[in-house]
């Protein structure tokens, strides 16, 4: 029993991170890259969007509960599917640190001015397309780590 709610606090964190970008997809990045630096004031000032603390919360916590499940699930069938998500979110997370979060910053904290600046744009239009690829990919190893749900959380005889 403490195996199974273990796997679901997992998931359901997983499952968090993955509600937050689809979040930000349909709400939050089309406001911004629509015509940047124009779009952009939705960040600035005292009272602009700051998503950060939501990310540095949830993503160090799912991968707390993405270790500890691992080794909960060491010797079952479970591990398989755990251990395929976590790379790939570990993946994912370096590719964001490098790239992502940068190139975002980069963009948003450009100065405010109230004309369009067409290289700032396509710099987003390309932010936001590559964002939904590794969206999708997190989708993917949300059904991936689901799947194991499916799988014995016995202990294997090796």
């Amino acid at each position: 029993m403490i195996k199974d709610i273990l796997y679901a606090l997992m998931a359901m964190s997983f499952t968090i991170v993955i509600g937050g970008a689809v979040y930000e997809h349909i709400a939050v990045v089309p406001a911004w890259s629509a015509a940047p630096p124009a779009s952009l004031s939705m960040f600035q000032g005292t009272h602009g969007l700051k998503p950060g603390p939501f990310w540095m919360f949830i993503h160090p916590l799912t991968l707390l509960l993405f270790i500890i499940t691992m080794f909960v699930h060491w010797r079952t069938a479970r591990k398989k599917p755990v251990a395929i998500t976590l790379v790939g979110y570990i993946v994912i997370l370096a590719i964001t640190s490098v790239y992502f979060v940068p190139e975002l910053m980069a963009i948003v904290n450009t100065p405010y001015a109230s004309t369009v600046d067409a290289e700032l744009t396509k710099r987003a239009q390309l932010w936001e397309t590559l964002s939904i690829v590794r969206m999708v990919v997190l989708i993917v190893l949300a059904v991936v780590l689901f799947m194991g749900l499916t799988k014995s959380k016995e202990r294997q005889v090796a």
